[in-house]
């Protein structure tokens, strides 16, 4: 078991109408004129936004909106952002959406204090060093955004897709609502669900494989979302349901099921490409992508497969095979993947198959020029992770 050091300081409002207890806690947070950023209309026409520049009205706290953040959101919009709240003198900024908003809204309080150009930190020029509070009412559980400390921008030239980790950017406060998610599309619905269950997988397939407790509380997350994805895409009110996806989001990605293990991320950073190139959704690319780098692992990494295969999937152990016990876990979660309208490979995910000179384009990206390797359980060389878009494109 890995040495760990976990640190996850967002406060948590969870339940019915705490988003009330907003304008109080902006106060406790020392905000005094606040950026509402949000997405697109989905937030005006539920109502949200509304509510929220009235709480803030009445409780006497300034605000200057901004919105329009795209999924995979762009780094033309953080620019803005930092231009308006520089100019309106901002002290806090408050995300109402999932986790584009979340993200752009961390960006955007990196940039502030910033001399140089905020893009210097996803480009390693620069580390963060001040971050200007952060806090979010939820409405899309998938990126966890809401309690990590990731924040990831796309470059609009040359769509570069690039995340930066630093404890500043942690939300100070997140409302969550599970009833504002009610009126999620069954297809958002359940990227949101692959993305929460994929968080977890990234840090569960590790090196290290005595973390018994992290190891179980994992489990048991994957268990809960998988029902709970079946259940809230039938009957899409389902408070009990919705309620544990969206707490699965937050404990999914932070660090909870990282203490004791390695997070390896390598399917993030090949999906990341993905996303980044062809503007599809996260969730939906991590599916596509992560039966076929399985398969690529499993081999050199056989018990930890075989575990996830029996206690996760419920694969029944055949022990003169492991092999094959490893290769129906992946199989079955394809399955489920599948039980859910996601793609299992990339054309699926994009209509049809990549020519190899963008398969050469996303090496060249993911591997930062040849000059990075990815992965932690098992480390992936440019060449590895070309093999891996190749498979993968059938």
């Amino acid at each position: 078991m890995k040495d760990f050091n976990f640190y996850a300081p967002t406060r948590v409002v969870f339940g019915r109408e705490s988003e009330e207890k907003l304008p109080q806690l902006i106060l406790q947070y020392g905000g005094k004129k606040v950026l509402v950023h949000y997405g697109g209309g989905s937030a005006r026409k539920s109502g949200l936004l509304d509510k929220v520049e009235k709480m803030l009205s009445e409780a006497g706290i300034a605000y200057v909106e901004l919105g329009g953040v795209v999924p995979n959101p762009l780094l033309s919009k953080v620019r803005e952002g930092i231009d308006l709240c520089r100019r309106e003198k901002v002290d806090f900024v408050l995300a109402v959406g999932g986790g584009s908003v979340i993200d752009s809204s961390k960006a955007i309080g990196y940039g502030v204090g910033y001399d140089g150009d905020v893009w210097d930190f996803w480009d390693g020029k620069a580390v963060p060093q001040s971050c200007i509070p952060v806090g979010v009412i939820l409405t899309i559980p998938a990126a966890g955004s809401e309690m990590s400390s990731s924040c990831v921008i796309t470059k609009d030239e040359g769509m570069l897709k690039r995340g930066v980790n630093s404890d500043l950017c942690r939300c100070k406060f997140a409302i969550m609502n599970p009833e504002r998610t009610y009126t999620l599309p069954p297809y958002q619905t359940a990227a949101g669900a692959v993305d929460i269950m994929m968080h977890t997988m990234e840090r569960y397939f590790s090196k290290y494989e005595d973390a018994i407790l992290t190891d179980a509380i994992a489990e048991a997350l994957l268990k809960t979302v998988m029902a709970s994805a079946k259940e809230v895409m039938l009957v899409s009110d389902d408070y009990k349901h919705r309620a544990a996806i969206m707490w699965a989001s937050s404990l999914s990605h932070n660090d909870l099921t990282e203490c004791g293990t390695e997070k390896d991320f390598a399917c993030h950073k090949l999906e990341h490409e993905l996303s980044g190139m062809f503007g599809v959704t996260h969730g939906a690319g991590l599916a596509a992508i992560w039966g076929t780098w399985a398969r690529f692992v499993k081999d050199k990494h056989l018990n930890r497969f075989v575990q996830f295969a029996v206690n996760v999937m419920g694969v029944i152990q055949d022990f003169a095979n492991p092999h094959m016990t490893a290769l129906r876990g992946i199989e079955a979660m394809e399955c489920f993947f599948k039980e859910l309208n996601m793609p299992t490979n990339i054309p699926d995910l994009i209509g049809r198959q990549m020519t190899e000179d963008e398969i050469d384009e996303l090496v060249d990206k993911c591997s930062r020029g040849g000059k990075m390797n990815i992965g932690a359980m098992e480390v992936l060389a440019p060449e590895d992770m070309k093999a891996i878009y190749q498979l993968a494109n059938g």
